[in-house]
């Protein structure tokens, strides 16, 4: 067994059978599909198990979240690589093979992400890394560009969790998906922290994937994910960030968190974001940091020249 792919699903009934055949024909052959249902009620897991019978299906009684079910998948796993795969893709035939192929050629990785590109639109790409900086934002590399835009394989800070290859050993060392994210940021807090470990973040062009987008929580805008947004986010600092590391950002933390509030109150969700950041101090207050170390001091010093470095990335596109 070379890689075990999870594929956590709600409600998704209509996505299944193009993520699924995509799988079927796979060059790659020796991998096992985990379907992690979160409690459906669209007859998803009857439609898989009566048209992919050698899919091994998981059903939570509830929806738990994406991070639940992620790690209920990645715990059930045989192989020594974990590649998350959301309900709402389609892959090319070599993406398994290219995904392993490049997680393989680096030692240090503790991910490698896909090139996402547009489900509807094969010429733009979805997603080409994620990235974060000091103004506390979260970002997709290429959203929208050409989908050549981004063709040389290179570290990252963070992968999608929507179509990444992870070494499965690492999470019993760093931790799994925080679930207190339910979702939103998992994916960027897991690759954080990874970073705060010493290990690397990769995105493999080579593997591609497309992606319809929103599959499960509706609209790019909405309540649930742009309080779940800023909740998380506010989470996602006080975890990751040593005291001393908001000190020394709190000023573009301030200013990045009042551009998104303006933002979104322009867009009608004002009360919903500040919503979000009132109770992602709540839950950070009952939760734990990530320890500092010593060891782990470079390390800190890398992301923190990161975390600049990539302000001017987001705001020079």
């Amino acid at each position: 067994m070379e890689v075990s792919v999870v594929i956590p699903n709600y409600n998704g009934i209509a996505f299944l059978d193009s993520v699924l055949a995509s799988l079927e024909g796979q060059t790659l052959k020796n991998f096992e599909v985990i379907f992690v249902d979160n409690g459906s009620s669209d007859g998803s897991c009857s439609f898989v198990a009566g048209n992919y019978p050698w899919v091994h299906i998981i059903e939570l009684p509830e929806n738990y979240g994406f991070c639940k079910a992620v790690n209920e998948g990645i715990k059930a796993s045989r192989a020594p690589y974990v590649l998350l795969l959301n309900n709402d893709t389609e892959v090319k035939e070599d993406f398994l093979e290219e995904m392993v192929a490049a997680i393989r050629r680096h030692k240090r990785a503790f991910s490698c992400a896909a090139r996402m590109v547009q489900y509807h639109d094969r010429d733009r790409l979805d997603d080409a890394g994620n990235f974060y900086n000091a103004l506390g934002w979260s970002f997709a590399r290429g959203k929208g560009r050409d989908i050549h835009t981004y063709e040389k394989e290179e570290q990252i800070f963070s992968s999608c969790g929507g179509a990444a290859i992870y070494r499965r050993k690492l999470f019993e060392k760093i931790g799994y998906f925080d679930e207190e994210h339910f979702a939103y940021l998992e994916d960027m807090d897991v690759g954080y922290r990874a970073r705060i470990y010493g290990y690397e973040n990769w995105y493999a062009p080579d593997a591609m994937v497309y992606h319809v987008g929103s599959g499960t929580s509706g609209s790019r805008y909405n309540q649930f994910k742009i309080r779940y947004s800023s909740r998380n986010n506010i989470y996602l600092i006080y975890k990751n960030m040593p005291v001393l590391q908001i000190i020394i950002n709190l000023p573009f933390l301030v200013a990045g968190f009042g551009i998104k509030i303006l933002f979104f109150t322009l867009k009608g969700f004002g009360r919903e974001y500040i919503a979000g950041i009132k109770n992602g101090f709540q839950i950070s207050k009952k939760n734990h940091k990530i320890p500092f170390k010593f060891q782990n001091l470079s390390n800190y010093f890398r992301i923190q020249v990161e975390l600049w470095v990539n302000i001017f990335r987001r705001l020079c596109g």
